[in-house]
């Protein structure tokens, strides 16, 4: 697993190992335990007997988009840290002989591939969108090509906004929310394509084990809602009011080039993970955000 250490990668390596999987984590500085293993992604280096082990390959890797303030260095690292990672991997698995190719790579890519949808309906079919997010989805994914050409399942886990206390869309906004200074962004009109971090875990677990499921997935919940209804209903369940709307204008001021991106409609639905028969645990925003606060 590449990724491993992320808000993501965390939560997932510690399901798997649960789950009696034996995980090697793909780490950047020399390796501390015996489960690490040293790679180099930027110089594309990765010693192939590592992979070679794998049953399987997830790739979690990335610069987070929401963790600094964007500026044409930080974008360049965002774009580098995914397309550097993903190829590293892709043609690493490609140069093993056939009989020792992991038999599926997962990898992170994101719903900012279908850029801004406004008001309408996408699903896995759905042609890349404008903006930077989405020209960066269309190279990362690209770059897992030579896995797919050299017959190992890829699956591209398109993720849309995993709910939980700790990290992603949810942390930032809670001191806000619960200090009563908090409520839409922009208009509120614009979609969020949510879903639980338990449905995400068991969603990643399940692709790992359908060979018959492999592509983009849009691994979102099956109700986006607006932002405005989001704010509403966090408001609720923190039991504090949400009347102070962020106006777009000052998101631009206070966050550079991810305040466009912040303010981006996708209305994703799930439509390869509901043909595969995948059951959610919480299908609605309310069951979803009641786990994020309190499980």
């Amino acid at each position: 697993m590449a990724g491993a250490s992320g808000f993501l990668g965390t939560r997932l390596a510690d399901r798997l190992a649960a789950d009696g999987h034996q995980v090697t984590r793909l780490v950047r500085r020399p390796a501390r335990t015996p489960d690490e293993r040293r790679w180099n992604p930027a110089g594309a280096q990765l010693d192939p007997a590592v992979v070679a082990e794998a049953d399987a390959v997830v790739n979690l890797a990335g610069a987070g988009v929401g963790d600094k303030r964007w500026d044409e260095r930080y974008k360049r690292l965002i774009r580098s840290s995914r397309v550097d990672s993903s190829t590293t991997l892709a043609v690493t698995i490609a140069g093993l002989p056939a009989a020792d190719r992991p038999a599926v790579l997962l990898n992170s890519s994101a719903v900012g591939w279908y850029g801004n949808t406004g008001d309408r309906v996408v699903e896995e079919d759905a042609p890349a969108g404008e903006g930077f997010l989405a020209d960066v989805c269309r190279v990362w994914e690209a770059a897992t090509r030579p896995a797919e050409d050299a017959g190992v399942r890829v699956v591209r886990l398109r993720t849309g906004l995993p709910l939980h206390r700790d990290g992603g869309l949810l942390k930032p906004q809670l001191l806000p929310f619960k200090l009563g200074v908090a409520g839409r962004l922009g208009s509120g009109r614009q979609w969020l394509p949510w879903i639980s971090m338990a449905d995400w875990l068991r969603a990643v677990r399940f692709l790992l084990d359908r060979d018959d499921v492999a592509g983009p997935v849009n691994v979102v919940g099956p109700a986006p809602v607006t932002n405005a209804e989001f704010t509403r209903e966090l408001a609720r369940q923190l039991h504090r009011p949400a009347v102070l709307p962020i106006p777009a204008l000052a998101l631009k001021v206070a966050l550079g080039g991810f305040a466009q991106e912040a303010l981006t409609s996708a209305r994703v639905l799930p439509a390869v993970l509901r043909r595969a028969g995948f059951d959610y645990h919480h299908p609605d925003l309310p069951g979803a955000l009641h786990a994020a606060l309190h499980d």
